[in-house]
């Protein structure tokens, strides 16, 4: 549904993003990740025709973006990080606004409009101004403008920045619902939101893809083993441990008693049956038995630890162009 192919942005002496290519497959939820200035914001108003790239191409469902970016936001529903929202405004009278600048005659906008409000369930600030609502009304107010043309692809640009963790998780789950019916590109620094919505991940660093793939995959190519812990009351625990097959290394600590030992696999190895097995066998009482694998977050910090450098100018250049560019579109 998305390919970005080869794309490159400049703000003068900066480059923002760097020969990118990655895809979205239609009906994907896909967690759009990196350090701030990596560039995603800049990738985002590219696809969505707010922003034409130096170098490369943008196609949706096959169509370059920029050959005719009018059509490509017809089908494109966009919540900029900003979420420009105008306070002043009732909450119904700023939805037929943003219906009358899509160009929807009146049966579509009230078409479009309700079944948006139910998506969203804002029916109870309907007739509230917006300057009144709190944050996490304000984000459904703007997913829902984003919406109601009925766009086959949502770009969401951190929808739940600022939210506190009960309205961070009533959007997730908005979000989870939205992207039954559509294609979603969502960009976030939360984990656990890329974790519990997204089925695969793409991580840009410095402007540049830094992977791509589903989450177990990504932490499967990038951790390289597996960690189990084992508490256990017994003779020689560690040593015998350290002789299963598939550990690599080993390190353990004596505890009241009883011996704490941290064993480090190869990532298909599965010991714990094994050593289930050898406690039983040998007599041991088995405290704790816990397989660890490295987290997103970790991964994450891995693959970004060289920060994002002058790109952080280059999105904020991208930001003050795009800001005004979106408003007009």
């Amino acid at each position: 549904m998305i390919s970005v192919e080869g794309v490159s942005k400049r703000y003068g002496d900066v480059l923002a993003v760097e020969e990118l290519s990655f895809s979205v497959q239609r009906g994907e939820v896909v967690g759009f990740l990196g350090p701030n200035g990596a560039g995603k914001t800049t990738t985002m108003r590219m696809i969505t025709g707010t922003l034409q790239p130096d170098e490369g191409s943008v196609l949706l469902d096959g169509m370059s973006v920029s050959d005719d970016p009018t059509a490509a936001k017809r089908r494109i529903g966009y919540l900029p990080e900003s979420n420009p929202l105008y306070e002043e405004l009732i909450v119904a009278e700023y939805l037929d606004y943003v219906a009358e600048l899509r160009g929807l005659s009146v049966d579509e906008a009230r078409s479009g409009v309700a079944h948006a409000v139910e998506e969203t369930d804002i029916g109870a600030v309907f007739y509230r101004p917006i300057g009144e609502c709190s944050k996490g009304y304000r984000q459904r107010i703007g997913l829902a403008s984003a919406i109601l043309h009925r766009p086959e692809v949502l770009i969401l640009d951190e929808p739940t920045e600022g939210l506190d963790p009960n309205q961070r998780v009533e959007i997730r789950r908005l979000v989870n619902s939205l992207g039954r019916e559509r294609t979603v590109l969502l960009s976030t620094h939360v984990m656990q939101e890329v974790e519990a919505t997204c089925s695969r991940i793409v991580i840009l660093s410095r402007g540049r893809l830094a992977a791509e793939g589903s989450v177990q995959d990504v932490l499967a190519s990038r951790t390289g083993g597996t960690r189990y812990i084992v508490e256990a009351d017994g003779d020689d625990v560690a040593g015998a441990l350290a002789l299963l097959p598939g550990v690599t290394g080993h390190h353990s600590e004596q505890l009241q008693g009883r011996v704490r030992v941290s064993l480090d696999a190869k990532d298909d190895a599965e010991l714990r049956p094994d050593i289930f097995g050898m406690a039983r066998d040998r007599g041991w009482t088995l405290w704790e038995l816990h397989r660890e694998r490295a987290s997103l977050e970790e991964v994450f910090r891995n693959l970004t630890a060289e920060g994002a450098g002058g790109e952080a100018a280059g999105d904020a250049a991208g930001d003050a162009a795009g800001d005004a560019a979106e408003v007009a579109s």
